[in-house]
C-alpha cells in the first residue's frame, strides 16, 4: 500500500502540472491560518516557454553532474562531508532531483526519516520521469524569492518580462538566488549575488547552449 501511495503521485506528476507542492503549501496554509508570511505567487510555465539560458543557468549554478547522475552526486557528498564545520553541519550537496523530491513531497528539517524519504522519492524520481521533466519541475516549483516559486512568478516579479524573454545575465541573477531566497535578491542584488551571477555566466558560456540538448 505504501508503494501504491507513493508512485501513484509521482507517475501522475510525471504528466500533470503540480497544483502546488509540499513547501508551497505549507506556507499558504500558515499564511491562511495565521497570516503568518505572504501570499504564494506561482504559475506553471512549460518547458517550451522557458528561456534556454534559465534552463542552463540552474544547471550550471546546482548541479552540473545532472544530465549525468543517478540522482545523487556521491563526490560531492564525499566532499561537503570533509567540509563540514566544527559543529559537524554538512554543507548542501543535494542534487537538482534531490531537491525536487524534497520540495515536492515532503517537509523542511533535518531529520533522518526526511533525508531517507527524499532519497527513496529521488530513486522514484529518476526511475519514472525523464531528466527534461525533472528539470522542467524544478524550474517550477524552486523558490526565487520570499514566496516567489517558479520561473514565470519569478521573471514576471523581478523583471517584469515573460520567462521565455529571459536574458543570460537575467538567468544567472535569478539563479544566484537559490541558495538563499528570502534573503538574496535578483532585483538588488547585493555584491555577493552580482559575483555568483557572474561566475554562473561563465559556467554557461563553458556548458554550451547544446550542453542540455539531449534532455
Amino acid at each position: 500500500m505504501a508503494l501504491v501511495l507513493t508512485i501513484a503521485p509521482v507517475l501522475y506528476l510525471r504528466f500533470m502540472p503540480p497544483a502546488t507542492s509540499a513547501f508551497m503549501l505549507r506556507r499558504s496554509l500558515a499564511h491562511l491560518v495565521s497570516r503568518q508570511g505572504i501570499p504564494i505567487r506561482y504559475r506553471w510555465t512549460g518547458w517550451a516557454q522557458i528561456s534556454p539560458s534559465m534552463r542552463v543557468a540552474v544547471v550550471a549554478a546546482e548541479d552540473q553532474k545532472f544530465p549525468h547522475h543517478w540522482g545523487f552526486d556521491f563526490e560531492s557528498i564525499a566532499g561537503a562531508i570533509e567540509d563540514q564545520g566544527p559543529r559537524h553541519r554538512v554543507r548542501g550537496a543535494s542534487t537538482i532531483t534531490q531537491q525536487v523530491a524534497k520540495n515536492l513531497f515532503l517537509w523542511e528539517g533535518r531529520s533522518y526519516i526526511r533525508k531517507g524519504l527524499e532519497a527513496y522519492f529521488t530513486v522514484l524520481l529518476e526511475l519514472f520521469w525523464p531528466k527534461r521533466r525533472i528539470l522542467e519541475v524544478y524550474l517550477n516549483i524552486a523558490e526565487f524569492g520570499d514566496g516567489t516559486h517558479g520561473v514565470y512568478a519569478a521573471a514576471k516579479t523581478f523583471f517584469g518580462k515573460h520567462p521565455s524573454e529571459l536574458t543570460p545575465s537575467e538567468a544567472a541573477l535569478l539563479a544566484a538566488v537559490l541558495p538563499n531566497p528570502k534573503r538574496l535578491h535578483a532585483n538588488t542584488p547585493s555584491p555577493y549575488v552580482e559575483e555568483r551571477a557572474r561566475w554562473i555566466e561563465e559556467q554557461m558560456e563553458q556548458l554550451g547552449g547544446a550542453y542540455l540538448h539531449r534532455l
